[in-house]
């Protein structure tokens, strides 16, 4: 397997492009990319997307995206792993040039939800559940999760205050990305008022829907012409793992297992340890989804979570800084797209271009995409040199 590097990046701000169409917002995160490093054309185009069937009304976006960018009789797919369909596009491009069958790929997520009615979009996030057990006995997206928390709340004798740690740290840094949806940083005040959503879940302790798109060029390292000053960003890892597709069916639903396993297998790729990793974007649509990250990936003993909210580890200069540029909390969920974004913002963290956000320790960079409610997870490790 030849070694491969992402040499292009671009993403558009998260939030309701009203005048722009889903191929319009992938286009402009594709172009951006190419503009950066100079790549006319890739060998392979391929799309995380989840519900443009549903809200967009458009299906084969392999060809729809390739067409719009003027690709045409370039291979495309449409790849759909519910939230982490960003990160399964990302994970195909790489193995796609990695494997020596193409030598330049193009991986972008994008979604456009706010076509569609509030109602609309519930719906088809609760696709992304198990259809006869969770979603047809009532069960939306959030109040699967709020089961989650109110069952860690219960075993490890937290208050959901403890909570509000992962949203004031999110907002703080996505008042300084000038991508993201909400500019505000907030207060434990504000995170206490806000309204409830699914007991315990409020809304400070959820992500909102957008719309939006970004994207990475991945070519082998064996290809780049390197320039003095520039820092080369390698794809140390990249890996997947699967769990059962309803929660209430894990062993222990209170721990993402298919996290442990993807992201042990990435450190052995990597070979690295957590305590490598200067950067950890993870998938914090909702707080409690923050805190098993964290759990899972080794930084803290199960159902510890939290300390490192309280403790403010968690910030840009803290020991495992997380949602650097604002997470999906602040810069915004555009499900099938998040995965890209996370993508995007460890590459920035990694070439030192994250402005105030700017991590101390930017070797080693890591992005964990999650699927449903934890049922299909892909980790990322990117390495500067």
């Amino acid at each position: 397997m030849r070694e491969v590097a992402v040499i292009g990046i671009g993403q558009t701000r998260v939030e309701e492009h009203w005048d722009k169409s889903l191929r319009e917002i992938a286009g402009e995160a594709i172009f951006l990319a190419q503009q950066e490093c100079g790549l006319e054309h890739a060998d392979s185009l391929f799309i995380g997307n989840m519900m443009s069937g549903s809200a967009n009304r458009q299906q084969h976006l392999g060809s729809y995206i390739a067409d719009w960018i003027g690709m045409r009789f370039t291979e495309g797919y449409h790849i759909e792993s519910a939230c982490s369909s960003g990160a399964a596009a990302f994970r195909s491009a790489v193995m796609a040039v990695a494997s020596g069958s193409v030598d330049s790929a193009i991986a972008v997520g994008v979604e456009k939800m706010t076509d569609s009615p509030g109602a609309e979009i519930t719906t088809q996030l609760a696709t992304a559940a198990d259809a006869d057990w969770e979603a047809d006995m009532g069960l939306s997206f959030v109040a699967i999760n709020a089961l989650i928390m109110q069952r860690y709340l219960h075993e490890y004798h937290w208050t959901k205050d403890d909570f509000a740690g992962f949203s004031i740290n999110a907002h703080a840094n996505g008042a300084k990305n000038p991508y993201a949806r909400f500019q505000e940083p907030i207060s434990k005040a504000s995170y206490q008022k806000a309204p409830m959503i699914a007991d315990p879940i409020n809304l400070m302790d959820a992500s909102p829907m957008g719309d939006g798109a970004a994207a990475a060029i991945v070519v082998p390292v064996e290809m780049i012409h390197r320039q003095k000053g520039h820092k080369l960003i390698k794809v140390a890892a990249s890996t997947a793992a699967t769990d059962t597709i309803a929660a209430h069916a894990r062993l222990r639903p209170i721990w993402l297992s298919a996290a442990e396993k993807s992201v042990k297998q990435a450190y052995a790729q990597a070979g690295i340890s957590p305590s490598d990793i200067g950067v950890f974007e993870l998938h914090d649509a909702f707080t409690i989804m923050a805190a098993l990250s964290l759990e899972a990936c080794g930084f803290v003993e199960p159902g510890q979570g939290p300390k490192m909210a309280i403790e403010e580890q968690i910030c840009p200069k803290g020991r495992v800084p997380i949602a650097t540029r604002g997470g999906l909390k602040a810069r915004g969920h555009p499900v099938g797209a998040t995965g890209m974004y996370q993508i995007v913002e460890v590459v920035q963290q990694l070439r030192g271009e994250a402005g105030e956000t700017q991590v101390e320790r930017p070797v080693y960079g890591m992005a964990q995409n999650i699927g449903g409610s934890g049922s299909n997870i892909i980790t990322h490790i990117l390495r500067a040199e």
